[in-house]
């Protein structure tokens, strides 16, 4: 199996925060654990006055991608957006000047 170095690509990126409009949409918390997309640990979830539990996604070519506590949202010159866990931030991305 060949081996392969990711290469040098400069985005912006943005630590997610509720109230900002960084998210496509929101769906219900119920919705997201019935369904069993993904695991529910340190997922955002966010209680709207009528009580519906939501949680925040973003939707790109992959398909939904739902947001959890301390994620960046990084887009893309081709304003393709990503999320990005913040274990995993530090270790992908560095600051670039300018």
């Amino acid at each position: 199996m060949k081996k392969y170095e990711r290469t040098s690509l400069v985005v912006n990126a943005e630590q997610y925060e509720l109230n900002k409009g960084m998210e496509d949409g929101f769906e219900l918390y119920t919705k997201v654990i019935t369904n069993g997309w993904i695991s529910s640990d340190n997922l955002i979830q966010i209680t709207r006055p009528d009580g519906a539990i939501v949680c925040p996604f973003i939707q790109n070519r992959r398909g939904v991608i739902f947001i959890r506590e301390g994620d960046y949202i990084i887009t893309e010159n081709d304003d393709e957006r990503h999320v990005c866990g913040a274990d995993k931030f530090d270790k992908r991305y560095k600051p670039v000047q300018g």
